[in-house]
């Protein structure tokens, strides 16, 4: 993996961009029992689940700062790892009153109709405004989910006109987005945090170590922000991908209305050329 080191506001600003820092940016058969061996009665308990493995992540960075992991190993083969932001800033809500959509139920499904693995990059106000959706995706063993803060609100600046968080807020940023999602019930969610904007800096990254999760960026910019024209953006992904590459996408309908369909263009081009789909987890465990 490499170690180095989009989206809105008022809908998604940023992802859609490069992946370089706007900021400053400084991973049955039964078994035969001996002819001796006592009689034991069967036990009316079940053996334990072995517990489940951890997601992998990342040894932290210089000085201790938060690792941050834009793509997997080339040496990793065909593998490529679609994600998708699920954003929503803290004051969207009047927007989502009114009748504007910053989920994407169609996309999910075609995912799961395509049988596509995907990491959601999800903030904590998405989870609050649709957690039967959050806890649907969250269950669902296709899916796993990340966390892309609580309000989407910048972690250095300038940063596509967001907000600002205070260096003193940055922590409380992802607790209560991590919180909030778990709030829903959803189970995969996994140690990955994404800069809103995929903005950062040292300060951010010694900001967050505490918190011991791996920064997530990319290094296939989708352009589905704001994007009309479908072909295009799939064009864009599949003349950007190569082996080990991690693409970044949205999971909002208002802001990024055509993703479903690029996607459907791009799962079965990819997998013709030889791809095949991972979650980020599984891209970084190499």
């Amino acid at each position: 993996m490499t170690v180095l080191g989009a989206v809105l506001g008022g809908g998604l600003v940023g992802c859609g961009s490069s992946g370089d820092s706007r900021g400053k940016t400084p991973s049955a058969g039964r078994t035969p029992v001996a002819a001796h061996a006592p009689a034991h009665p069967p036990s009316s308990t079940p053996p334990a689940a072995p517990p489940a493995a951890k997601p992998p992540t990342m040894a932290p960075g210089p000085a201790g700062l938060t690792p941050v992991f834009k793509r997997g190993l080339r040496s990793t083969g065909k593998v490529v790892a679609l994600t998708f932001d699920a954003d929503m800033t803290a004051d969207e809500g009047p927007r989502a009153a009114e009748g504007e959509r910053f989920d994407n139920p169609e996309l999910i499904a075609l995912l799961r109709r395509l049988k596509v693995p995907a990491t959601v990059f999800m903030t904590g106000r998405w989870a609050e405004e649709y957690p039967a959706q959050a806890r649907s995706i969250g269950t669902d063993p296709l899916f796993e989910i990340a966390n892309h803060s609580y309000s989407h609100y910048a972690f250095t600046s300038p940063c596509y006109g967001l907000p600002t968080v205070e260096d003193d807020a940055m922590r409380g940023e992802v607790e209560r987005a991590f919180g909030a999602i778990r709030k829903t019930g959803a189970r995969h969610v996994v140690p990955y945090f994404r800069f809103p904007g995929g903005c950062y800096d040292d300060a951010s990254l010694r900001a967050l170590a505490p918190e011991k999760v791996t920064a997530v960026q990319w290094d296939v910019v989708s352009g589905d922000a704001f994007a009309t024209d479908a072909d295009a953006v799939a064009q864009q992904v599949l003349d950007g991908v190569k082996p080990g590459s991690l693409v970044v996408m949205h999971c909002t309908r208002s802001a990024a209305p055509v993703t479903d369909e690029a996607v459907d263009q791009v799962v079965p081009e990819l997998r013709k050329r030889g791809y095949r789909f991972v979650k980020v987890s599984e891209l970084m465990s190499g």
